[in-house]
């Protein structure tokens, strides 16, 4: 039942506050053990040095290089590391004078050594792997308990309209021969409303949850509405719960062109649009490093991880923090650039967030802005933030995303200026002709495709059909 409903919301994000609380803990407590040794230590040498001389040398005490190599004091044995580290193996040359002089057994001395230290390394090696994917998890609780807290927030701020509606939505629906049991009507910070509807029908028939929408739009003082994707589609005699959302004031139109390298058969470039939860439009453009099927695995896998993620209830930015975790540990060879485009339709608010892209186009009534990006890729820094920028888009607003195989194309020696000033010129057009005339006028500034090239093209528009309210 839907008349504690108040009580309710207050209980679940109470709930979700202290999960996210708890999970930020288990991260925090994770985060306090061991951390990662970048180089050989001192006492890696010493134990080198030890069992070499256990295995090789006996009795003999005709040097001294493993007693002096202990003082507090020796900058030997940190010579010795840091070779070893440089050149992969320790030669006689790099040994002390009188260990040169006087040892009998140098050659098996030094096999033995270079042996004990690549033990070393390989250990310490697997140590670091181990505490990176201890990292990964620490990442994934911390992210998750962001997921959370904000989940949790935007429950406990969502103000219930159902009394304001709820008497108008069940008239409504009785004439229309359905009977409405529990309702809940919510509306969130940014303006989205959703409904939580039982209903059955009355005369045996049956009526689509697309239909049932518009009633609620009749009844919640206009707006469109929509059954949600996870909400069946048709009500009938049983009752059953259904979730409607008021679609965004805005809609958007999309375009995309794209030409692979000269001479490969596909493009290492991938990209998607997807939506959301929370009404929120999402352009991903991912270019894998180099060309050919290799690059399009690695981008077309970035692409993929991102759009799940995103269409589970990430965030933008922990999508992109845990894509990017994932791709480190994998090893991926050839790590790829990740530019996301968020536009959430009920505000007509810009996200963009970028590893390692090149700069996004806005094409607005005063010209063309670029918005400047980050140099680093996805899977080289285990830390890289992507870089976040936001902007307010008015109608007739359009958005260009490109590789850099567009702009390194494009002439003169400041590429984006060169977008900018050919964007500027551009009559307004449908997206997709808009991309297509990028990509030709990229192409023609080139005797042949030196990399793969795509743009992607989005307008911003309100909805006529939009009421205000």
């Amino acid at each position: 039942m839907f008349a504690k409903r108040t009580d309710l919301n207050y209980f679940t994000a109470r709930r979700l506050g202290d999960m996210a609380e708890s999970l930020g803990k288990l991260a925090r407590a994770f985060d306090e053990g061991a951390s990662r040794e970048g180089q050989l230590t001192r006492e890696d040498g010493l134990a080198a040095m030890q069992a070499s001389a256990a295995l090789v040398c006996g009795s003999c005490a005709r040097c001294s290089v493993y007693e002096d190599s202990g003082r507090e004091d020796s900058y030997y044995l940190y010579y010795l590391l840091r070779t070893f580290e440089q050149n992969g193996r320790v030669e006689e040359g790099d040994m002390p004078q009188v260990f040169q002089g006087c040892c009998p057994r140098k050659t098996d001395y030094l096999s033995q050594l270079n042996r004990s230290l690549g033990r070393a390394t390989m250990n310490l090696s697997w140590k670091n792997r181990f505490l990176e994917s201890r990292d990964a998890v620490i990442s994934q609780f911390r992210e998750l308990s962001l997921i959370l807290e904000e989940f949790s927030h935007q429950i406990d701020q969502a103000r219930d309209i159902s009394e304001a509606y709820g008497g108008q939505l069940r008239r409504l629906f009785r004439r229309h021969h359905m009977s409405v049991d529990n309702l809940l009507l919510l509306e969130y910070e940014n303006g989205q409303r959703e409904a939580y509807l039982t209903v059955k029908t009355l005369n045996g028939r049956c009526v689509t949850a697309r239909d049932a929408a518009r009633l609620v739009g009749q009844a919640a003082a206009g707006g469109i509405w929509s059954p949600a994707k996870d909400s069946r589609s048709i009500i009938n005699r049983q009752y059953a719960a259904l979730r409607f959302k008021e679609e965004g004031a805005y809609h958007m139109l999309y375009g995309a062109a794209r030409v692979p390298k000269q001479g490969e058969r596909c493009s290492g470039d991938n990209f998607t649009f997807c939506e959301s939860p929370g009404d929120q439009v999402i352009m991903s453009l991912s270019d894998g490093m180099g060309s050919g099927e290799e690059a399009c695995r690695e981008s077309g896998q970035v692409v993929e991880l991102t759009q799940q993620l995103l269409e589970t209830g990430f965030s933008p930015r922990s999508a992109l923090k845990l894509v990017n975790t994932v791709l480190l540990l994998s090893g991926a060879q050839h790590p790829a650039t990740l530019d996301l485009s968020c536009v959430d339709l009920h505000t007509a608010v810009l996200e963009v967030m970028k590893l390692g892209a090149v700069p996004t186009f806005i094409i607005g009534q005063e010209g063309a802005e670029q918005l400047e990006a980050g140099q680093v890729p996805m899977g080289v820094l285990r830390d890289a933030e992507p870089v976040l920028i936001s902007r307010k888009l008015w109608e007739g607003d359009r958005i260009v995303m490109v590789t850099d195989g567009v702009l390194d194309a494009l002439p003169g020696d400041d590429k984006a200026e060169s977008m900018c000033q050919f964007l500027e010129g551009m009559e307004e057009m449908p997206p997709q002709e808009l991309a297509e005339k990028i990509l030709d006028f990229a192409v023609s500034c080139i005797p042949a495709p030196r990399d793969d090239m795509t743009v992607l093209t989005a307008g911003i528009w309100k909805r006529p059909e939009q009421k205000i309210r």
